[in-house]
């Protein structure tokens, strides 16, 4: 039985999200746990400032003697750009990662060089060996799953880690905020941690060897990382006022940064992937997750949403101009990639996973940290 349409009354979800709920007051509850569970954790004005500052000195402190404070991720949109300013700004050393997966826009890259030389950040950029990239890229599109994203997001996380490591890092500096990204549906794709999920796509539909492919285990991330190399993520947008408006205002004033159009849009595989693969295979807009978010932090109205989503995503010429462009880098044909996007999709439930072992590992890793928290100093 289909469902009937609707769209909740205070941000702009819709039932393209098969499991929202809606309250008595249509409100749905991705807005009602923002307020009860998200919004808690945004600390900014004196406080956040206060606790802002403790970390500051305790990242300080655990580096002392040594050339680097705290890693970041550099990847040349706004949130890691601001980031980049905001750890300079507090007096910090970081050690900027970049990650090129082969997909970066030529803005992404200018942002990246503005940035990072206007900054004096010493940046290390990974070049992931494209042929390994490639087939296994093809192969989550063949797979007809609806997260694309995930061997990039994967690897991003593989080298940024292993690099911490090499250089003696423990701090972990996140441009993840709550305040623009607190809103996404879990039955819009899956978590790019699951190294087996990856595995057995790439042997269903991928050719070649993962050797070089960097990557890590559900072990490392949820207990070796944290507890035994004493690594920390600090969150440090959940600690300023953040608004993204304004992080881009100020990045174009003072370091030329230039906007490319959309969230995440500074790699063009994901522009493509959320711009036209997943709303031509699965029916999502993703811009309705990231304006939900922005509403429900007050930085954008329900109207001027919904007015944004009545624009295109693509203009033709563009479409045309990216599909071409992502056919030639994955060495297959248009007519071939319309057919791979016009092909029954796939749930990812349908490839092995550790979904079942990584809920647990991550309920037990949330007691453990709640436990250490409330442990006398």
């Amino acid at each position: 039985m289909t469902r009937p349409y609707q769209i909740c009354r205070r941000c702009v979800m819709d039932t393209s999200d098969p499991d929202i709920r809606f309250d008595e007051q249509g409100v749905c509850h991705h807005c009602n746990e923002f307020e009860q569970l998200q919004k808690p954790r945004i600390r900014t004005g004196p406080e956040g400032e206060a606790l802002l500052q403790g970390q500051v000195r305790a990242m300080k402190e655990k580096s002392r003697g040594r050339p680097y404070d705290c890693i970041i991720g550099l990847s040349g949109g706004v949130d890691s750009s601001y980031v980049a300013w905001k750890v300079l700004d507090l007096g910090l050393r970081p050690l900027a990662v970049h990650v090129d997966t082969g997909w970066n826009s030529e803005l992404a890259v200018s942002n990246i060089e503005r940035i990072s030389k206007k900054l004096g950040i010493h940046l290390f950029t990974y070049v992931i060996d494209w042929e390994v990239m490639r087939e296994l890229q093809l192969a989550f599109f063949k797979a007809g799953v609806a997260n694309c994203d995930i061997p990039q997001d994967h690897a991003f996380v593989a080298v940024l880690y292993q690099t911490a490591i090499k250089h003696g890092i423990s701090s972990v500096i996140s441009g993840h905020n709550l305040a623009t990204e607190s809103i996404l549906p879990e039955a819009w794709g899956y978590t790019s941690i699951d190294r087996r999920h990856i595995k057995d796509i790439h042997s269903r539909f991928g050719k070649g060897s993962l050797a070089t492919y960097p990557s890590y285990s559900l072990f490392q991330y949820t207990f070796w990382w944290p507890y035994v190399r004493r690594m920390k993520i600090f969150p440090i947008l959940n600690f300023v006022d953040y608004r993204k408006a304004e992080a881009k205002k100020f990045l174009m004033e003072h370091f030329g940064w230039r906007d490319y159009g959309g969230k995440h849009y500074e790699s063009r595989l994901t522009k493509f992937f959320q711009s036209y693969y997943l709303p031509t295979k699965f029916g999502f807009d993703k811009r309705r997750a990231h304006l939900a978010s922005l509403i429900v932090s007050g930085q954008c109205t329900r109207e001027a949403a919904i007015e944004e989503l009545e624009t295109p995503l693509y203009d033709a010429r563009q479409l045309a101009d990216d599909k071409a462009f992502i056919a030639k880098k994955l060495r297959i044909s248009e007519d071939e990639l319309d057919r791979i996007i016009a092909a029954p999709s796939r749930r990812h439930e349908d490839f092995a996973s550790n979904q079942a072992l990584i809920n647990r590992l991550l309920e037990l890793k949330a007691k453990l940290s709640t436990a250490l928290s409330s442990k006398p100093a």
